[in-house]
């Protein structure tokens, strides 16, 4: 990739968003120089990953003056001036949404998603939009109209998706900050892949309206998709998790958001779930695993690798297959789906399998797992989700099971944050899940922050 100049604008690319917006309200940097030091580094290095596909640059220089011209005033805001990118799924005014669909090329949005308003007002400048698969239906992110993203960690490989092109947006240093998806580990496995953080959110805690399947309005509330951040740090998760939270209109007249505070982690009380008897998971990420494991334990925490209260993990994967497919089937030509008493079925069976998890947060504070059994793996092309395998040890392995992983957070709506954790033998970055328990949000980002802060002393 080209290098650039080294500037004070281009360094501070390189940090957190916290720290940026902190910089721009010292008057470290302007917010227009943070917006040009992005734009550049897009215009010169991305020609490669292909991450940021539709730019909004001009209208981007604008939120960056207007943003200096309140900086200049003495307002503060959670983002302001801090330049950022969302997926493509979101509508963003003016600029096409297509989830990577031929028939969607000319579709314009008319109006932000409710998510985008919420970032712009807190100050964000929004550079444009970054890469997905067809339907964001796959972990990596390919499509006839924008063509593929590549990992900035190694181009022979996917970024994963749904939410590729924001992690590699991220692993890139375009941007400290990404608004993203997820229904199948769609903010987990980019962030796995890309050396990155992300959050998949309780069900329901961030309202989605404006993320809608093109031809498709905001309709009844999705039972399993949520839409959340990703970023370079956790800190960066929890500072846009505050921006993005909260019910809207009419719900908002009623009632407003306040998060518990987060479990106590300095002596945590973990479930560590590495191993599947018909799955099979890395020996690289096991040992990755173990070593987060290890290190909890000598700082005070406790690590279970079974309990009694665990729901049979089983049954809840045909209760999220059954759901999935028919949120992923919607739309497509000839589809077929499953009856409406089937429907409510699955929701009943998925209630029962709630009740089960929050008796098991009773007994434990979040659960470890893996976010895939594989690390970043070498195109596939053409993607068959039949037939797809990916090396693991040495050998082929189905790639398709493999949704297990962040299905286990999915079907029950709980929180679950992926943050890199460590290298396999080929360099490539392993992530760790942590599922907290139902809108306790904060509980599984702490568990990031203690097990950083231990091995930080280490």
């Amino acid at each position: 990739m080209t290098s650039l100049p080294s500037s004070p604008a281009d360094a501070l690319l390189d940090l957190d968003a916290r720290t940026q917006v902190a910089a721009l309200a010292s008057g470290q940097c302007s917010a227009l120089a943070l917006c040009e030091a992005a734009i550049a580094r897009i215009e010169a290095q991305d020609g490669a990953i292909n991450a940021v596909v539709v730019r909004d640059f001009e209208q981007a220089r604008r939120q960056a003056r207007a943003a200096d011209e309140a900086l200049a005033r003495g307002e503060r805001q959670p983002l302001l001036g801090l330049p950022m990118t969302v997926k493509e799924s979101f509508n963003l005014a003016g600029q096409p949404t297509t989830w990577g669909f031929e028939f969607a090329r000319q579709h314009r949005a008319e109006r932000d998603a409710l998510a985008v308003t919420r970032l712009k007002a807190a100050g964000a400048v929004i550079l444009g939009k970054t890469n997905v698969p067809v339907g964001l239906g796959d972990w990596q992110s390919a499509n006839p109209i924008y063509g593929r993203t590549r990992n900035p960690l190694d181009l022979s490989r996917t970024p994963g998706g749904s939410s590729g092109g924001g992690a590699a947006a991220l692993a890139a240093r375009f941007v400290a900050l990404e608004l993203g998806s997820d229904i199948g580990g769609s903010i987990r496995v980019p962030a796995h892949f890309c050396g990155v953080y992300g959050h998949k959110p309780s069900l329901g805690l961030l309202p989605a309206r404006g993320h809608d399947f093109p031809g498709l309005g905001s309709g009844a509330p999705n039972e399993l998709a949520v839409i959340g951040p990703l970023a370079r740090s956790v800190d960066d998760l929890e500072l846009a998790l505050s921006v993005l939270a909260g019910p809207e209109a009419p719900q908002s007249r009623a009632y407003t958001l306040q998060l518990p505070p987060a479990r106590d982690m300095a002596q945590a009380r973990c479930l560590l779930l590495d191993q599947h008897p018909g799955l099979p998971v890395s020996q690289d990420t096991q040992a990755a695993l173990q070593a987060v494991a290890d290190t909890l334990q000598a700082g005070g925490c406790t690590v279970l690798r079974s309990s009694e209260r665990l729901p049979n993990l089983q049954t809840a994967h045909q209760i999220y297959a059954g759901l999935l497919n028919t949120f992923m089937t919607r739309g497509q030509p000839g589809a077929t789906s499953i009856s409406a008493h089937e429907w409510l079925t699955l929701l009943d069976r998925r209630a029962g399998l709630q009740q089960q998890w929050q008796a098991l947060f009773e007994q434990v504070d979040v659960v470890l797992t893996p976010v895939l059994g594989c690390t970043a793996y070498p195109h596939i092309d053409p993607m068959d989700w039949a037939s797809a395998t990916v090396q693991m040890d040495g050998q082929a392995q189905p790639l398709g099971p493999q949704v297990f992983w962040p299905g286990i957070a999915t079907v029950a709506g709980l929180p679950a944050t992926s943050a890199p954790v460590g290298r396999d033998r080929d360099g490539l970055r392993i992530g760790l899940q942590v599922i907290g328990p139902m809108f306790e949000d904060l509980t599984p980002l702490a568990l990031v922050r203690r097990l950083e802060a231990l091995r930080a002393q280490a």
